[in-house]
């Protein structure tokens, strides 16, 4: 019997009859259970060990995050620690578990054992490792087939990302495996092929080695020899003031991988981002470029983050200078699977606005940052919103997030923090 009904209120004892403590105890009940209804609900998903993956001759731990409600065909990242970290460490400061939820793809996490290396790092350097189908190599496409099969995830659409000994074996799992992953992300890396034992490593970390382009393709080409399927889209993410790792190695893998797909040394397109960061864009612009270098002004060693952002948390080997996760989501075009952050999920906003802005030069609008792309004032970048014209950083993406701008000159918008 519904006890709301009005048959059910009959069979009650009147208001009057209840004790007072009774009485109390219901509204509290009532309140409670509103409250609870209102409040968010909070993600299941966690970082949850597999134990069993399939083949594993290199010996590594799997790791998997998974959000809840995940689309069938949801894209996969894989990614590789750095030298004394582990797969939890990277998965807190690294900002992808965010991106994850809020666009809709998994993420696997390799991790090394000390029984393997006894400072965790990947073994990029040992071609018994890196070798398509061997040791740590065969592993991690073990991990891979297992998350997709299991996951219902799109085998077209996984990609690969690390930092520096992650890094230098997710160049190595690229040209190993090209007809698995659909793009990757070096951070603080090494060229493919650069070690072929532990005293090569030490020279390629610093001070790197000089070849020509020609012969850093090559090292490529022979991961897998025949091969003439598309190569993976790669960004190479380095900061200029890494000691650990010199910088010469990044521009190596990019001279190496423009090499792999048949580009000039030049980029065609350059744009300046937040962070002091510059990224060049080789064979198209930001989202069709096959090659992004991405150089990070004044930044050690490590992966950028940008905490203010909501993007990764500041860490040892995560500094705070850029949010490297959003744009490598955005050059891998992976950032549309996730849930729209507007009232009408059927209509969501695009970029670039189809229609200039009505409104005179000069004007203060105070909208949410969801109204503003939508207006044509801003656009946005893997969930972040930046003014049109000055670039002005505006926070989430989002209609609760309430920002004002002022359109200083036709089209140029810039943030106005006091509001207008």
């Amino acid at each position: 019997m519904d006890p709301t009904s009005p048959s059910a209120r009959r069979h009650l004892p009147p208001p009057t009859a209840l004790p007072l403590a009774v009485a109390l105890t219901a509204v509290l009940a009532m309140v409670t259970a509103l409250l609870v209804a209102l409040a968010p609900r909070a993600s299941a998903a966690t970082l949850t060990p597999v134990s069993s993956f399939g083949a594993n001759p290199g010996n590594l731990a799997m790791y998997s995050y998974v959000p809840d409600g995940l689309p069938a065909d949801a894209p996969l990242v894989v990614l590789l620690h750095g030298c004394a970290q582990d797969a939890s460490a990277y998965h807190g400061h690294s900002g992808w578990a965010g991106y994850a939820d809020e666009h809709g793809f998994a993420l696997v996490y390799p991790e090394q054992k000390s029984a393997n290396n006894a400072i965790s790092c990947f073994n990029w350097f040992q071609p018994g490792d890196t070798a398509r189908d061997s040791g740590e190599a065969r592993s991690i496409r073990s991990m891979v087939e297992y998350a997709v099969a299991t996951h219902g995830l799109a085998a077209d659409q996984v990609y690969v990302s690390g930092l520096s000994a992650g890094g230098a074996m997710a160049g190595e799992l690229l040209a190993a495996y090209p007809d698995l992953f659909a793009g990757g992300s070096i951070v603080a890396g090494i060229p493919v092929g650069c070690a072929s034992g532990m005293i090569d490593a030490f020279t390629c970390m610093n001070p790197g080695r000089t070849r020509t382009p020609q012969q850093w393709g090559d090292e490529v080409r022979d991961g897998n020899p025949g091969w003439d399927g598309p190569w993976p889209r790669v960004a190479v993410w380095h900061g200029t003031a890494d000691t650990t790792v010199a910088p010469a190695n990044g521009d190596a893998s990019v001279s190496q991988w423009t090499n792999v797909h048949g580009l000039s040394g030049d980029p065609d397109a350059t744009e300046q981002l937040s962070g002091s960061t510059t990224a060049a864009y080789h064979g198209g612009d930001a989202t069709t470029a096959s090659v992004a270098h991405y150089t990070v002004s004044g930044m050690g060693h490590g992966t950028p983050v940008d905490p203010s952002e909501g993007c990764g948390t500041a860490g040892a080997y995560f500094l705070d200078t850029v949010c490297s996760t959003g744009y490598t989501v955005d050059f891998w075009g992976i950032g549309d699977g996730g849930q729209d952050p507007g009232p009408d999920p059927t209509d969501p906003p695009t970029e670039e606005p189809t229609d200039p802005p009505t409104e005179e030069p000069g004007v203060c609008v105070t909208d949410s940052n969801y109204d503003h792309v939508s207006a044509g004032r801003a656009v946005q970048r893997s969930g972040r919103v930046y003014a049109v014209g000055s670039g002005d950083a505006l926070g989430l993406w989002n209609v609760f997030v309430t920002t004002s701008l002022t359109e200083t000159s036709p089209g140029y918008w810039e943030h106005t923090p006091n509001g207008c």
